[in-house]
């Protein structure tokens, strides 16, 4: 059943596009992750799906309900946890879900075996403002308040934004233990690494979708011959790789550069090593590599 849907959603600020042919599926009880950097659209997704904008070309669901003429039914029924931290700085952490519980006429107690694991984290600084929180500690606590009403479809706008990589790991857990209580669960992220932790996901580029699909789905597409080089001087390796007459694209990866090749059946490690010798990379060394998501979202791009 799918829980979440959009076709053709489209959203201009002026005379700038923000998304354009938006369309997709999210199928009850999994992980949908919308991947890309910033500016690739996805808080504006997010805004429409949560009825916080108005879609200028386009139509979405949520739970069965169009986002533009049955706002008042989707807004009870979903969890929004915005990139930016949103709640009362001035209010306690106890304070601050016993609000967001009244909001939805329904109690922390009434829920509390929704946000048990999450909030035990949390609970022993009940009393302090939300505002003197640590990044890790903000974001349990947010991911609460958007839980408390026990909704059926969540959103969570970039939630591991400017967080330790311990909080990164913790809230991911999270995530899969919701999921088992069946809740829908659409989360966007810049991070690569976390297209592995969805079930599907959209990669996003300039307001477009470029493609969806598992992530295991997406690196088995990955059909061109990927290499690693390193050598010395990484700039000069990545100006001259540029230049090979059997590069498809290559890119800066750490301390060493993502090779590309053409499906060439004339190209040979061996040839490459010489270019590079020719071009003075003595000690340059070449690794066959298994793609990953990243390397898959260059090559759509």
């Amino acid at each position: 059943m799918d829980k979440v849907t959009a076709t053709g959603l489209g959203k201009k600020y002026g005379n700038t596009p923000a998304i354009a042919n938006i369309t997709f599926a999210a199928h009850e009880g999994e992980i949908f992750g919308f991947i890309g950097p910033d500016g690739a659209g996805k808080t504006t997704v997010f805004r429409i799906l949560t009825t916080l904008l108005l879609p200028d070309a386009g139509t979405a669901t949520v739970d069965g309900f169009d986002v533009v003429s049955n706002y008042r039914q989707i807004r009870k029924r979903v969890g929004y946890m915005p990139g930016r931290f949103s709640l009362y700085h001035d209010l306690s952490v106890e304070e601050n879900l016993q609000f967001f519980a009244t909001l939805f006429n329904t109690t922390i107690q009434e829920n509390y075996h929704l946000i048990a694991d999450i909030y035990t984290q949390i609970e022993p600084f009940k009393t302090r403002r939300a505002g003197k929180l640590s990044g890790g500690m903000k974001q349990k606590l947010a991911l609460c308040c958007a839980l408390i009403h026990r909704p059926s479809v969540l959103f969570l706008d970039e939630p591991t934004t400017g967080v330790d990589a311990v909080s990164r790991r913790e809230f991911w857990d999270m995530l899969k233990r919701l999921k088992t209580q069946g809740i829908t669960i659409l989360v966007s992220t810049p991070y690569m690494d976390e297209a592995a932790l969805c079930d599907r996901v959209a990669l996003m580029q300039k307001g477009s979708i470029l493609t969806i699909n598992t992530p295991q789905d997406i690196v088995n597409n990955f059909s061109k011959p990927l290499r690693a080089v390193k050598a010395g001087n990484t700039y000069q390796l990545l100006n001259d790789l540029l230049t090979y007459q059997h590069t498809a694209d290559c890119y800066a990866f750490g301390d060493v550069v993502h090779l590309t090749l053409k499906n060439n059946p004339e190209s040979t490690d061996q040839m490459l090593l010489q270019f590079l010798q020719s071009k003075g990379h003595t000690n340059a060394q070449i690794t066959a590599i298994t793609p990953n998501i990243e390397d898959c979202f260059m090559d759509l791009l």
